[in-house]
């Protein structure tokens, strides 16, 4: 695997988020400004999202993952965090 193959799995962190989107820009040989503008978000956002902001607006973040072709899973693990 080369360093701009994604490595899909479990995402616990904004930053790993952020990575994710990251290493798939890259994979598809695409700028930042670029995924900005076919994503319809701001420069600045998508370099957030990539370094890995905690307070980045939901709704841009799937966005993104959406323009990219990235899907996100929501599934029941054992037991609560609480």
């Amino acid at each position: 695997m080369n360093k701009n193959t994604p490595n899909y799995g479990k995402i616990t962190t904004p930053a790993e988020i952020g990575q994710m989107i990251r290493a798939k820009r890259q994979q598809e040989g695409l700028t930042q400004a670029e995924v900005a503008g076919l994503c319809n978000v701001g420069n600045r956002f998508l370099s957030e999202l990539e370094n890995g902001k905690t307070t980045t607006e939901l709704g841009k973040v799937l966005k993104v993952l959406n323009c990219l072709g990235l899907n996100i899973i929501i599934a029941p693990r054992s037991g609560l965090n609480l």
